[in-house]
């Protein structure tokens, strides 16, 4: 009896130890990032690219570069009244409330209850009547022996980053949408107040056309023409308020208005163009894998599913459930504190599934192929991620090359309008020439000015495509304190290695 006695505490003692050890244990693989060939440099470059490529500032808001107070203003407003952002921050808030309850799974259930009654009974042909009153206190506790819960909260950590970074790629998003849809309102402006012009020099020229039909010397189908291309233009350039209205409603639902409460005036006439396509840092291709908020999301989602796979596999091994009571319970409050109306109880169980037709196979196999789903994304979204830079970079180089050229033309076509006019008034040439000489100078200035606005879109969406200064260390941990209180460590920052 007494060797009993001194050796049940190093039992207790063993028992609680390799508890501990086992707790150190998580069922399931280790995460490792996918890996990726990632290219040394982008095959698309352009004089916008420096030497030394350096990150956006994630402290600068983007949009400022083009320096125009209206685009700050609706970038600043979309960001704080836009639904597709509200709703990610929802979502955002959502997952961290799940992240939240999985890490509850590391702390003990206790409840309380209270209860009172009275019951008639019959016993021998005596009625009584009696009373109970009990008041008690219950505790349970499984032990994470095998790393479920952690896998749980490692998973929903990284699915509340992901989420996190989510948020961040939508906000991106939008803010890029408000710009190139200014941008385009700016460059249709450009566009009418060139036919403005146009429609002023053609006034002109057909002023020109009746005084040349008086005088004997122009035909009076040089003066129909000349109405003609009047009409067509002043047309043209009606033509352009549909384009210019649907970007405004664009404007105003992204910045959380309806159209019929959103207007924006137009610059005024005459007013220089004032936009320059900015140098956009791009760095080198790895670089993306921190800086693109969509791909930080992806990667956090390959995280969680690989979490997934250790609960999966958790689920194979016994579970140990202590649990413990406490209370009072007699037939009146007053001998609750007696030594009989004090109960109390402590237990413990250790339960294992041992047939489950194929249940946990099944989930396992399950974890695994979302894993392997969650990974193909990531590596899809990387892929992806590569093109739209190569495809802005591309789009650019090609650009500024055209709008050289174009400038070129613009520059061709005014002087050889000058001469036709000249000609035309001299009585050397006739309507015919000055017509077609037109013609060219407004095609080629309109061309001109819609290329300077695709070079400020495809600018901005360059400056999405790699990521608008954002970086993955901007995520949030999980909760340390938490963490500490729970005995377990802080997960590291999942910034992302750019050497792999």
């Amino acid at each position: 009896m007494n060797t009993r006695n001194r050796n049940g505490p190093r039992w207790a003692a063993a028992g609680l130890a390799a508890a501990m050890m086992l707790a150190g244990c998580a069922a399931g693989p280790d995460y490792s990032r996918p890996a990726m060939d990632l290219p040394g440099a982008y095959k698309e470059a352009g004089p916008w690219k420096t030497a030394r490529p350096g990150a956006i500032d994630s402290n600068l808001r983007w949009w400022e570069v083009y320096g125009d107070p209206a685009l700050n203003r609706l970038v600043e407003a979309a960001n704080a009244a836009n639904q597709t952002i509200q709703q990610a921050q929802a979502q955002y808030r959502q997952a961290r409330a799940v992240a939240d309850a999985a890490r509850a799974g590391f702390w003990p259930t206790v409840g309380a209850s209270v209860s009172a009654g009275r019951a008639r009974s019959n016993a021998g042909g005596v009625m009584a009547v009696s009373g109970s009153y009990a008041a008690a206190i219950d505790a349970s506790w499984e032990p994470d022996l095998w790393g479920g819960v952690r896998r749980q909260v490692e998973a929903s950590d990284a699915s509340a980053q992901a989420s996190e970074a989510s948020l961040a790629a939508a906000r991106l998003s939008i803010q890029a949408a408000v710009a190139q849809d200014y941008l385009q309102l700016r460059a249709v402006d450009r566009e009418k107040d060139l036919y403005a012009r146009t429609l002023d020099a053609y006034a002109r020229t057909l002023k020109l056309t009746r005084s040349q039909y008086d005088a004997g010397v122009a035909l009076r189908s040089d003066v129909a023409q000349a109405e003609a291309q009047l009409k067509t233009a002043q047309a043209q350039s009606i033509d352009l308020e549909a384009a210019r209205s649907q970007l405004e409603h664009a404007i105003a639902i992204l910045t959380g208005r309806a159209p019929a409460q959103f207007s924006l005036p137009p610059l005024p006439a005459g007013q220089p163009w004032m936009f320059q396509v900015p140098p956009t840092p791009t760095g080198l291709p790895s670089d993306l894998l921190e800086r693109r908020p969509d791909i930080a999301a992806a990667e956090r989602n390959v995280a969680s599913a690989n979490a997934g796979i250790g609960v999966a596999r958790a689920a194979y091994f016994p579970a140990l459930v202590l649990s413990a009571s406490g209370g009072f319970g007699a037939a009146s409050f007053a001998q609750w504190f007696d030594a009989p109306g004090r109960v109390w109880s402590l237990g413990a169980l250790l339960a294992e599934t041992v047939f489950d037709g194929g249940l946990r196979k099944a989930r396992d196999a399950q974890a695994v192929a979302a894993f392997d789903a969650s990974a193909a994304q990531y590596k899809q979204t990387v892929l992806g991620a590569f093109q739209e830079v190569e495809d802005n970079l591309s789009t650019l180089r090609v650009l500024d090359d055209e709008a050289r050229a174009q400038d070129e033309a613009v520059a061709a076509s005014r002087l050889s309008e000058q001469l036709a006019l000249a000609q035309y008034r001299a009585g050397t040439t006739t309507f015919l020439t000055v017509a077609v000489a037109q013609a060219l100078t407004l095609s080629n200035e309109r061309t001109a000015v819609q290329l300077r606005g695709r070079q400020l879109v495809a600018s901005v969406a360059l400056v999405k495509a790699v990521g608008g200064g954002w970086s993955a260390d901007a995520l949030a941990a999980p909760d340390a304190q938490a963490l500490a209180a729970a005995g377990q460590p802080p997960a590291a920052n999942p910034s992302i290695n750019k050497n792999e």
